[in-house]
């Protein structure tokens, strides 16, 4: 996943507040329970999250050149439609070639500047019940399923998948908290 306009002089910090996602780790039953815990709480994270907004600090970002919080409230609609897609794809098909999209692209496209923040955090809602749903039920043999990530050229399993969508939770939350809190 790449970052928006990330500056060579920035440091982790500024860009990952939480820190970096870990590729390559390998996870247990109870590390993926965890991980679809966080995934299911979310939008609830989020919400609790918005409320501390008032529009013009929605146009602010988190550091220089970074996504504005507008921004980054869509990108985590339209990311987590995405996975939802792909883990489908991942459990009705053999390695599937997912698509992938351009995520700063998308961040400055009419709906994200047009659109209130509170039809994708109900988006958000709705996409996480039925991903939620559809990780619960999968059994241990499912999440080794993988997919094709054409622009990495890798295979991804869909347990370290489900970690690497519970980390984004938390690090967009993350950039968020630092508006926030530099306000």
């Amino acid at each position: 996943m790449r970052d928006f306009f990330v500056s060579t002089h920035m440091s982790d910090k500024n860009i990952y507040p939480i820190g970096k996602f870990e590729y390559g780790n390998s996870y247990s039953a109870a590390d993926t329970y965890l991980n679809i815990k966080a995934i299911e709480e979310l939008p609830s994270l989020l919400n609790s999250i918005s409320v501390k907004f008032i529009p013009e600090l929605l146009k602010k970002s988190y550091r220089p050149n970074g996504w504005t919080a507008q921004q980054i409230f869509h990108h985590i609609a339209d990311s987590h439609s995405n996975a939802l897609t792909r883990v489908k794809l991942a459990l009705t098909e053999h390695n599937p070639v997912i698509k992938p999209y351009d995520q700063d692209a998308w961040a400055l496209l009419a709906d994200v500047e047009n659109t209130a923040i509170e039809v994708s955090l109900k988006m958000t809602e709705a996409i996480h019940i039925r991903w939620v749903a559809v990780l619960n039920a999968m059994s241990e043999a499912d999440f080794s399923k993988k997919y094709i990530h054409p622009e990495y050229n890798k295979e991804v399993r869909l347990d370290e998948f489900v970690a690497l969508y519970a980390w984004h939770g938390k690090h967009h939350c993350g950039q968020l908290n630092t508006i926030i809190n530099n306000g």
